[in-house]
Parts: C-alpha cells; structure tokens; sequence
C-alpha cells in the first residue's frame, strides 16, 4: 500500500537520497525531479547579505520548489533545504578529505543547529512552509580519531555538510540530538505529512499508483 495524492501529482524537488528514502518508507508515491541551483553560491550571496540562517534555508528551498512547479505547474513539488549553523559560521557539504578533517575539527566538542526547511509550492506559488532547527552535539575528537572515522566513512564523507549521517556512522561521533530526527536527517516530515493529510493524501492501491 503506498499514500498518494486524488488530483495532483506529487514531485520531491530534490536530489538528496536521504529525502527520497524518507519519502518513500513513509509510504508516499511521489516522483523525482531534481532543482538544478547552486547553493553555495546562494549561500554565499545570503551571508553576505547578513540573512539569518533560517531565511537562507528557506530561501534556496523556495528557489528549488519555484523551478520545478514553472515546469509542471498542476503538481505539488516538494523543496527542501539545510543549512548547518554552528556560532557565525555557516557550513557546505565538503569537497575534499581535507575539508571534511576541518569540519569535524571544528566542530569537535561543539553544538551546531541544522536550520531544515520543507515548503510545498504548486502553480507557481507556496502552499506550505515549515522550519525547524535541531542540535547536534559533536564529542572532542583528536586526529587519530577524525582520520580513522573518515577511513571508515569513506565516499560518504562528502554527502552532508556535518560530515555525519545519524542513522548509520554518525553515532560514532555524536554524543547529543535535541530535536526532531527527521529534520536532522533534512526534511520536516511529518509536518509535511500533516500539511498532505489536510489536502487529500490517502492510502492508494498499486494499480493506481502506477496509473
């Protein structure tokens, strides 16, 4: 049994794998077509514009939704985004080895917030919108630590701006979460849930969804 929508087409406007999994262990039957911008350039233009770190997130999210529902306007499109906020600093999914051993240095023995922002936009407007912002604490780490759990990482290293991902070797290095697991993991869930509850969302069956 999967969940979907009466009358509207339901596309995540995002090519994160986290999201799409956990779209689709909620059940929902939605399509993938992934924004094309560039957010470290968005990022970049909003610091310097002094935006907070929740209006930078929302931002980009916007900017992803609004591309997606110009090209299919009928449908419900899905942006999200997440920004890691530690004091002053913002921080971008690392390049390199080397950058993602200067994530972790830093925060080491800190807490930053995960600023995670979820908006729904059909024909070219926002329907819904939601942000919330955990925290996760990182234990002091040396580095013998940090190489040998970038040994472990691998590939994967590059695939959040933490350098973490909670649910698999995250917690070799997170000592606290404060917050929704859900946003940390990069999308408000189940206030997105609500939000397609109140407009239609229901159980379908496999003939339909595939109709």
């Amino acid at each position: 049994m999967s969940y979907g929508l009466s009358d509207h087409r339901l596309i995540l406007a995002s090519g994160s794998p986290t999201r799409r999994a956990m779209l689709a262990d909620a059940g929902l039957n939605f399509e993938v077509i992934a924004a094309s911008v560039d957010e470290d350039s968005l990022k970049h233009a909003a610091k310097a514009e002094q935006l907070s770190g929740l209006d930078a997130a929302t931002m980009i999210a916007e900017m992803k939704a609004q591309q997606i529902s110009a090209q299919h306007p009928e449908a419900y499109v899905i942006g999200a985004d997440q920004l890691l906020v530690q004091g002053d600093d913002w921080f971008s999914k690392p390049e390199t080895r080397d950058e993602a051993k200067a994530t972790l240095r830093a925060l080491s023995g800190n807490t930053h917030q995960l600023v995670t922002v979820g908006v729904v936009y059909q024909e070219g407007r926002r329907l819904w919108h939601h942000g919330e912002t955990p925290s996760v604490s990182i234990r002091s780490l040396d580095d013998d630590e940090i190489d040998v759990y970038l040994d472990h990482l691998g590939d994967a290293m590059t695939a959040t701006p933490g350098v973490y991902m909670i649910e698999t070797l995250g917690a070799q290095i997170i000592s606290k979460i404060q917050g929704c697991p859900y946003a940390v993991l990069g999308l408000p869930l189940l206030q997105l849930m609500a939000f397609l509850r109140d407009h239609g969302l229901k159980p379908i069956d496999r003939k339909q969804a595939a109709s």
